[in-house]
């Protein structure tokens, strides 16, 4: 298994390592790469939601989509295309966020939290487990968001340019920009290292077809190991430098950025597996597949960030605190709207094939 799987392994070794040392030189704790977390702070730092402490242009974001850009390129994978149901798409991403939120992660901080020692991370596990497995049981129906069809090369460019514009800003930033003075958003990184970084990311993802929600589709339907191991090997390198670092903390209590509600901790990770499921991908791997030229994931992207923005200007996200009461309404209704969009989405026609390394949904467009 080990020669078969090498590569990701070695991609997520290297992932692993990269988040311990965004970390260590000043993001958050247990985050080196949140998806979630990090779209919602580019969501304040545009104005879209004013919560002074997660406002930040996160050099991370651009970086992967830059890289798997630039992979995709070089790897002639690059290839503009989209048309699948895109406003569903966009619901979905909003769905995604609402429940990570809920959780204080995204599947990527869901391995880190776990590799620091956050039992509450194993709850949250569970939860996008049991997501991913009812995802499957309406894939196993004929689920499908329809295929998607060639598109435009400034479609496929659109978004890649959008973020160059975007890693600017951070060394220029315009007078709209708004940066948090305290809390989570003030904690990062240098710059240039999170920009880099960011794009080895998204260069080893791109190359791998890394995806959390893939990794255990594909153990569920087809017991294929190929992706899951990148998870596994990600979870065993944060694990051993947050040991070497000092800085593992086992226990559900005193974890940074985090809440110890097991209910919704569980309830906030299923929303996000059975949504990744629908859509194709976990959200890091839509982040990949819109470097390379998919606009259906370009949408997706932008419901992420409608996502955290609306999670925080309507109260929606949990603290250290807890989970809100709104934000447990809007998980409750976000199980429900998941539920129409996966039974009026069946098309009988379509039979789930197995293909290694293929993130769930690119074998059927």
């Amino acid at each position: 298994m080990f020669k078969e799987n090498k590569l990701i392994i070695l991609a997520g070794i290297i992932i692993g390592i990269i988040s311990i040392s965004l970390v260590h030189f000043g993001n958050p704790a247990n985050m080196g790469v949140c998806i979630a977390c990090f779209l919602r702070d580019i969501s304040g730092a545009l104005g879209l939601q004013r919560v002074d402490t997660v406002q930040y242009l996160r050099p991370e974001i651009m970086g992967i989509i830059l890289g798997a850009f630039l992979m995709s390129r070089l790897s002639k994978d690059f290839s503009s295309r989209g048309g699948s149901s895109p406003f569903i798409r966009f619901i979905l991403g909003v769905i995604i966020i609402i429940g990570a939120l809920m959780f204080l992660g995204c599947p990527t901080r869901l391995i880190f939290r776990l590799g620091g020692g956050d039992l509450n991370a194993l709850v949250g596990l569970f939860g996008y487990v049991f997501g991913i497995y009812i995802g499957i049981i309406f894939l196993n129906k004929g689920f499908s968001l329809k295929r998607n069809y060639k598109a435009s090369k400034l479609e496929g460019y659109s978004f890649p340019v959008i973020n160059m514009f975007l890693a600017v800003a951070l060394f220029i930033p315009p007078s709209f920009i708004i940066f948090s003075s305290k809390g989570p958003g003030a904690s990062h990184a240098p710059i240039i290292m999170s920009l880099i970084l960011g794009g080895v990311v998204g260069i080893l993802c791109q190359k791998t077809r890394l995806c959390t929600v893939g990794g255990i589709r594909d153990i569920i339907l087809f017991k294929d190991t190929y992706l899951i191991s990148g998870f596994v090997a990600i979870l065993l390198s944060v694990f051993v430098g947050n040991i070497i670092l000092g800085k593992f903390n086992l226990g559900f209590t005193n974890q940074p950025i985090a809440h110890n509600d097991g209910l919704w901790n569980f309830m906030g990770m299923t929303v996000v597996g059975w949504g990744s499921v629908l859509l194709g991908g976990c959200p890091l791997r839509q982040l990949i597949l819109s470097g390379e030229g998919n606009g259906d994931s370009m949408i997706t992207v932008l419901g992420m960030i409608a996502g955290g923005a609306f999670s925080h200007n309507f109260g929606l996200a949990s603290s250290a605190k807890g989970p809100t009461g709104n934000g447990m309404i809007a998980v409750i209704i976000c199980i429900g709207v998941l539920l129409l969009i996966s039974l009026f989405s069946i098309d009988k026609k379509i039979v789930i094939k197995g293909k290694k390394g293929v993130s769930i949904g690119e074998g059927r467009r």
